[in-house]
């Protein structure tokens, strides 16, 4: 009895950790997810469709992929392998944070944390000390999934009230998201922004190079992704530094 109730005590520590590191993530993803809605809002869903979506696929470019695929009125099966194509990096993700449970910690717990794999929460997961408590997730779960549906629907909101002109302006922002990513870290290293520029660039060719250039816009991210992003780690090898007990 004393040793459950130690254990629900740990459990509701570490969920409220999840919890407070999620609010800051949960608070941005309701002001990019803003932007999102307006995507949705083009592709003619309605509030509820864009909360749904948000609540069932936490992923920014995932979701717009999928939203552009709508607003062209493409089959499903194309929607979901754009979908799938844009998110594989989250394979990845999942993969590597697999290794931080323990090897007791329950199918259904691996499950749930694989449900809602995003780049902030992966980061503040796979950061932890030790092993992983899924309760940890789900605290953080908690604040940043409501914070990106709700965005998404008040982004469709605002873009069934809003003029044209200011729609389309908005949906510039989306991009801001990702510059805001990729900046912070080029400017504190060379070889990152270095590789960025190379993606930026190979990006381009890939647009007009015959053959590659018919490809999907997903499907030649991905394969560049991969490409760039495995000779970056041939040429410039992060050392790992060995902690011992």
């Amino acid at each position: 009895m004393n040793n459950s109730l130690f254990n629900r005590s740990i459990r509701k520590k570490v969920f409220l950790e999840g919890l407070r590191d999620g609010i800051p993530i949960g608070l941005g993803y309701l002001a990019v997810a803003f932007s999102l809605g307006i995507a949705a809002k083009n592709a003619g869903m309605s509030p509820f469709q864009g909360f749904l979506a948000s609540l069932l696929v936490n992923a920014s470019a995932g979701e717009y992929a999928g939203f552009s695929v709508i607003a062209r009125d493409a089959a499903y099966v194309e929607m979901a392998i754009m979908i799938l194509i844009a998110n594989a990096r989250y394979l990845l993700m999942s993969t590597a944070l697999s290794q931080k449970f323990h090897p007791d910690t329950p199918f259904y717990h691996r499950l749930l944390v694989g449900y809602d794999v995003t780049d902030e929460l992966f980061g503040i997961a796979i950061a932890r000390e030790g092993y992983l408590d899924p309760f940890y997730s789900y605290g953080a779960f908690s604040v940043a999934l409501p914070g990106w549906s709700v965005g998404t629907a008040l982004g469709i909101i605002a873009g069934n009230i809003l003029p044209p002109s200011v729609v389309s302006a908005l949906s510039v922002a989306l991009f801001g998201m990702f510059l805001a990513i990729i900046i912070p870290p080029a400017k504190e290293n060379r070889v990152i922004g270095i590789f960025v520029m190379i993606s930026f660039v190979t990006s381009y060719l890939a647009g007009i190079i015959p053959f590659v250039r018919e490809l999907s816009e997903g499907t030649r991210t991905i394969i560049l992704t991969v490409a760039i992003s495995s000779l970056a780690a041939y040429l410039f090898p992060v050392k790992e530094e060995t902690n011992e007990a």
